[in-house]
C-alpha cells in the first residue's frame, strides 16, 4: 500500500511539473526591401549616407541578438535589385556559377536563418536568380510560384522554389534548460510578378493567390511538427477589402488559423507605426494584426523589424502567450541624426564590388546644359521626367521606321521615380549642370524596366491621363483657403505625364478612377484642352505611345492598358535607352550639350481663392527662381518644406 501511494505521489509530482510547464522568449528579426543597399553609400549622389544601408542595420542586428537568449533572423526579399551594385552584378559584370553574390557574402556572415523572395528578385530573369541563390548559406522559401505546365490552365503542381522549411532549433528557457524546437517558415510573393516581369516568366512559371496557398500549406506544416509558423509575405497591408490574387494580402493572411507571426514588406512602409492607426484589427501598442504579431521594417535597411515572443508549453504544446512587435531605426528623422555606426565588416566583405560599382557609375556619357531635379515633378512639368521621355521618343521613332506603325505619331509616357514621400526628403533627383555619368542615368531611371510601345487611340490617351490625375486630391473652390494638392496614397511612379500632346488638369473635378484603377466617377473630366499639334485631339486617331513593361503589362491598373496593345516589345532596359540617348547626343555633335528643360506641355489649372499646397524637400528652395508659379510657404526644418502652386 505504501509502495502504491509512493508511486501515485511520484506521478502527481511529474504531472505538477508538466502542468507548470516551461516558458521561453524568442526574438524574431527581419530585414526587407534592401534593394542591394548593402553599404551606407548613395551611388547616385556618390557619397556616403547615414539614412540607409545594411551595414547600418547589421549593427542593430548584432545588438538585438546580444539582448536575447534566443533569436532568429530573416530577410523578406527585394534584395538583389535596386542599386547600381545590383545592376553591375546582374548586367555589367554578370555573376558566374560558383561566384557568391555580394548580398550573400554579407548575409552569410550575419547568419540569416531563412529568406523569402520578393517581386524584384525576378527582374533579371530566372537563370540569374537561381545562380545567385546558389551562394546563400540559408534556405529560401516561396510557396505560391509554380512551374508552368502547358497542359494545365492554372499551371503545374510542382513548385518553382521550396514552399516552406521546418527549421530545427534549440532554445533555452528562463532556467537555462534547452528545448528542441521546430519552426515552420513559409514565403509568398505578389502574383502580379506575372505582369511585371512577363518577359522573364511567361511560359516558365505561374503565380497563385497567396492566401489560397497559405490555407493549403499551414495545416501541412503543423501536421509535420511545426511548433511555430512564421509567414514571410512580400506583400503590403491594405485597409480595404482584398480579393483573390491580391497584391497586398497581409490582412487576409492574418486571418488564417495556425499562423503565429507575419513578417511583411513590399510597400516600403513601417509597421507598427501611426500610419496604420486606421486599419482594421490592428493593435499598434502590441504590433498585431488580427491578434497576430506582425512587423514591416521600411526599406533599404533603414529599420530592423523585431518581434519578441513569449511561449510556454503548459498545455503540453508550445503556444505564443505574449508578444511585442517593434521597429528599430538607424536614423532619427526628427533630430536629423544617425543612431548607429556602420558595421565595418560589411564594407570589407564587398570592397571589390564597391570599387567596381564606383568605377561603373562614374563613367561620363554626356554634358547637361542645366540642372536636372525632381523636387516639383508631381506638380509641374519636370526636367527629370522630360529627359526620360525624350529618350523614349527617340528610341521608338527609330524602331518604328520601316514598319507598319511608322505612319503613327509617337507619344511618350513617363513618371517621376524619386519624389520623396515615404522614401524620405532626400529621395529626389538633383543633378547639377555639367557632366552626366552612368550614375546620373541610374538616378533618373531607378528601375530595371524594359521599353515598350503601345498602339492606342486618342480616347485611350485621355483615359490614361485621367487615371494619372488621380494623384491629386479634389479641390473645393468654395472650401478652405489652403488645400492639400497631392493624394499621398497615390504612388508617384504611377503619375504618368504624356509628351507629344498638351493638356491641363482641372482639380475641381473628382478623380475619375480610384488608386486601384476602378471607375469611381464616370462623368468626371479632369483632363481639359487635350491637344495634339495645337488642335483638339481626335479621340479616334491612333498613336504609338512609348512606356515601360510595368505599365504596358498592366502595372498600376491603368484602364485599357494591357499586353494586347503592345506593338514594340523591345529588349532594351529603359535605363540603357536613356544612356544611349545621352551618348548619341554627344556622339552626333561632339561638345553639344544635352538640354533637359521641360517643355511645359501640361499644367494644373489655378483655383481662384484657393492656395494649392504640397510638400517637397527644403533643398528645392534654391530652384524656386526657375519656377515663378511655385512659392515657399514654410521651411519645416526637418528636410521638408511646404510650397504653394500658383500666385497668391
Amino acid at each position: 500500500m505504501k509502495r502504491r501511494l509512493a508511486w501515485f505521489g511520484l506521478v502527481g509530482l511529474l504531472w505538477a511539473v508538466n502542468a507548470s510547464g516551461s516558458e521561453l522568449t524568442l526574438r524574431i528579426l527581419q530585414t526587407t526591401d534592401l534593394h542591394m543597399n548593402l553599404l551606407n553609400y548613395d551611388y547616385y549622389q556618390d557619397k556616403s549616407t547615414e539614412q540607409f544601408g545594411l551595414a547600418k542595420t547589421s549593427t542593430l542586428i548584432k545588438a538585438a541578438r546580444a539582448e536575447a537568449t534566443n533569436s532568429l533572423l530573416f530577410d523578406n526579399g527585394d534584395l538583389l535589385q535596386g542599386s547600381p551594385m545590383g545592376d553591375l552584378i546582374a548586367k555589367i559584370k554578370p555573376l558566374a556559377h560558383g561566384q557568391v553574390h555580394p548580398a550573400y557574402k554579407v548575409m552569410n556572415r550575419l547568419a540569416y536563418d531563412a529568406a523569402n523572395l520578393g517581386n524584384h528578385e525576378f527582374n533579371f530573369g530566372l537563370p540569374f536568380l537561381r545562380r545567385a541563390l546558389e551562394g546563400a548559406n540559408f534556405p529560401y522559401v516561396n510557396a505560391n510560384v509554380y512551374l508552368s505546365d502547358p497542359g494545365r490552365a492554372a499551371g503545374g503542381t510542382e513548385h518553382a522554389f521550396t514552399p516552406y522549411v521546418l527549421l530545427d532549433r534549440q532554445f533555452r528557457d528562463a532556467s537555462g534548460q534547452r528545448h528542441l524546437f521546430k519552426v515552420g517558415v513559409i514565403g509568398f510573393v505578389p502574383p502580379q510578378i506575372m505582369n511585371w516581369d512577363r518577359a522573364h516568366l511567361e511560359g516558365q512559371v505561374v503565380a497563385r493567390d497567396m492566401v489560397e496557398v497559405a490555407r493549403k500549406y499551414v495545416p501541412e506544416m503543423r501536421a509535420k511538427g511545426a511548433q511555430l509558423v512564421i509567414a514571410i509575405a512580400h506583400s503590403g497591408f491594405e485597409k480595404g477589402e482584398v480579393g483573390g490574387l491580391g497584391e497586398n494580402a497581409v490582412s487576409r493572411l492574418a486571418e488564417i488559423s495556425g499562423v503565429d507571426v507575419i513578417l511583411f514588406g513590399h510597400s516600403h512602409a513601417e509597421f507598427p507605426s501611426p500610419a496604420f492607426a486606421g486599419h482594421p484589427k490592428v493593435d499598434l501598442a502590441r504590433g498585431t494584426i488580427n491578434g497576430v504579431p506582425s512587423v514591416m521594417p521600411g526599406r533599404w535597411g533603414d529599420h530592423l523589424g523585431v518581434v519578441d515572443l513569449r511561449l510556454d508549453n503548459q498545455g503540453g504544446a508550445w503556444k505564443v502567450v505574449g508578444s511585442q512587435s517593434s521597429i528599430r531605426p538607424i536614423f532619427d528623422r526628427g533630430a536629423n541624426k544617425s543612431l548607429v555606426e556602420a558595421d565595418p565588416a560589411v564594407a570589407r566583405e564587398v570592397a571589390t564590388e564597391h570599387a567596381q560599382t564606383l568605377a561603373y557609375v562614374r563613367d561620363k556619357v554626356a554634358v547637361s546644359s542645366a540642372p536636372i531635379y525632381s523636387y516639383f515633378a508631381q506638380v509641374s512639368d519636370d526636367p527629370s521626367v522630360q529627359i526620360v521621355s525624350n529618350a523614349q521618343t527617340a528610341y521608338v521613332k527609330r524602331a518604328m521606321q520601316g514598319t507598319e506603325y511608322e505612319k503613327y505619331p509617337v507619344l511618350s509616357a513617363a513618371a517621376p521615380f524619386k519624389a520623396g514621400g515615404r522614401q524620405g526628403w532626400s529621395y529626389f533627383t538633383d543633378i547639377p549642370a555639367g557632366p552626366l555619368a552612368i550614375r546620373h542615368a541610374a538616378d533618373l531611371y531607378v528601375y530595371p524596366n524594359t521599353l515598350k510601345a503601345m498602339l492606342l487611340t486618342g480616347a485611350d490617351v485621355k483615359e490614361w491621363l485621367e487615371m494619372a490625375a488621380g494623384q491629386f486630391n479634389r479641390i473645393d473652390p468654395r472650401g478652405a483657403s489652403v488645400q492639400t494638392l497631392i493624394n499621398e496614397s497615390f504612388p508617384a511612379y504611377n503619375f504618368d505625364t504624356i509628351d507629344g500632346v498638351s493638356y491641363e488638369l482641372d482639380l475641381t473635378e473628382p478623380a475619375k478612377y480610384a488608386v486601384n484603377g476602378k471607375m469611381q466617377s464616370a462623368t468626371a473630366n479632369r483632363v481639359r484642352n487635350l491637344r495634339f499639334q495645337g488642335e483638339p485631339i481626335n479621340l479616334e486617331a491612333r498613336f504609338v505611345v512609348a512606356t515601360n513593361n510595368y505599365r504596358a503589362f498592366g502595372g498600376g491598373n491603368f484602364p485599357g492598358l494591357n499586353a494586347t496593345k503592345v506593338v514594340l516589345d523591345a529588349p532594351d532596359e529603359s535605363r540603357q535607352v536613356l544612356i544611349q540617348y545621352l551618348s548619341l547626343v554627344d556622339a552626333l555633335t561632339p561638345g553639344k550639350l544635352v538640354n533637359p528643360s521641360a517643355d511645359e506641355n501640361w499644367r494644373i489649372l489655378p483655383v481662384p481663392g484657393v492656395t494649392l499646397s504640397f510638400l517637397s524637400a527644403s533643398a528645392a528652395i534654391r530652384y524656386l527662381p526657375n519656377h515663378p508659379s511655385i512659392r515657399l510657404i514654410k521651411d519645416n526644418g526637418d528636410g521638408s518644406a511646404l510650397y504653394a502652386l500658383g500666385r497668391p
